[in-house]
Parts: C-alpha cells; sequence; structure tokens
C-alpha cells in the first residue's frame, strides 16, 4: 500500500475538512451532546469545526490527508489559553454552547499537569474510511511531540476508539462521567 501524501492545511483545506469532520461524527457521543437536533446538526457542528480549524490554522498544526479528507487537528503546548469561543457565541444556540463550555471545561480538569501536544480531533470523511489515513495524520502529531521530547494526549468519547488507540500505543490516564463519558489517553515520554 503507497503511504498518503500529508500536507499541512492551508485556508483552502477549510470546506473539505470541515465536511469531512462533520460526516465523520455524526454518530460521535460528545458531537450528539453538544448538538443533538438532527435538522441542526450539520450546521452548528460545522461551526463548531470551523472555530477548531480556525484557531489551529495559523500554528501549522493541522495534518491531512487529501486536503481535508482525513484530518488531525492538534493544539501545540502551550496553546491552551488561547480557547475563546466568541466567534461560536454568535454562531450556536445559548443551551448548546452551555454545553460546548462544559464539555471543554471538563476535558481541561482532566488534562495532565505539564506541557503535551493535544490531539484535539481525529476524522477521516466516512467514504474514505479503512485505509489508514487518520493514523498517518495522527502520526505526524505524534512525530512532533517525539520531537520535542513530549507526551501526547487525547480524549475520546467513543468506547470503541479506546481499544484502536491502545493498539496505536496509546494508554488510559483517566476517565470521567460527566457531561459525557470520556476517556483520556496518552502517548509518548513520560515526565520525570
Amino acid at each position: 500500500m503507497t503511504a498518503p501524501e500529508i500536507t499541512a492545511a492551508t485556508a483552502e483545506d477549510r470546506g473539505r475538512v470541515i465536511t469531512s469532520l462533520v460526516a465523520a461524527f455524526t454518530e460521535d457521543p460528545v458531537l450528539r451532546f453538544l448538538f443533538p437536533d438532527d435538522a441542526t446538526y450539520p450546521t452548528h457542528a460545522g461551526a463548531f469545526f470551523g472555530h477548531l480549524f480556525d484557531k489551529r490554522l495559523p500554528r501549522g498544526t493541522i495534518w491531512t490527508v487529501g486536503h481535508g479528507t482525513s484530518v488531525a487537528i492538534w493544539e501545540p503546548p502551550g496553546a491552551d489559553g488561547d480557547r475563546p469561543d466568541d466567534d461560536l457565541a454568535d454562531r450556536l444556540p445559548a443551551d448548546e454552547l452551555r454545553r460546548v463550555r462544559a464539555y471543554d471545561r471538563a476535558v481541561h480538569a482532566a488534562l495532565p499537569a505539564g506541557p503535551f501536544w493535544y490531539l484535539g480531533v481525529l476524522g477521516t470523511h466516512p467514504d474514505h474510511a479503512g485505509r489508514r489515513w487518520g493514523h498517518a495524520v495522527m502520526r505526524a502529531g505524534l512525530e512532533r511531540a517525539a520531537a520535542d521530547g513530549l507526551p501526547a494526549v487525547l480524549e475520546t468519547s467513543n468506547p470503541d476508539n479506546v481499544e484502536v488507540y491502545r493498539r496505536a500505543g496509546w494508554e488510559v490516564l483517566h476517565r470521567f462521567v460527566e457531561p459525557v463519558p470520556t476517556w483520556v489517553m496518552r502517548q509518548g515520554p513520560r515526565r520525570p
């Protein structure tokens, strides 16, 4: 099998990235907690993923296959302070914005201390699933974390993903149940 070409996302990739992620997360427990209405899910999830894309694009930490068909959105160490969601306040109903903020608080309370690379989103458009492109774009961020001598951290609310990530070298650090059962996982160097 030929290795896929991995590229850093550009502004031109935004539409494809959002389309792929909205489709990839249609049944995801967190996304359906945040945006439960089938009629508004595509628009509101699209606003959410667009927000994440716009925050990470200037850092060069979004890797793709097919210019957005498969995507990994990574948050580098020290980026935690730039999480404002003012643009989401204009695009989401108040109840959904409250859920986004509650989940964000729960995740950040469960993250380990110290610097790490954070894999915030990993998804592949369902039409292209099964090609291991997700592993390829994930690897780009793992290589950056390893080059920095830092661990990588992610969270997943999909119980099926826990075993997939374990097979890829991740270990469960923590689990929380509210507002949605979620596993926090880690891969990479241990801090002394």
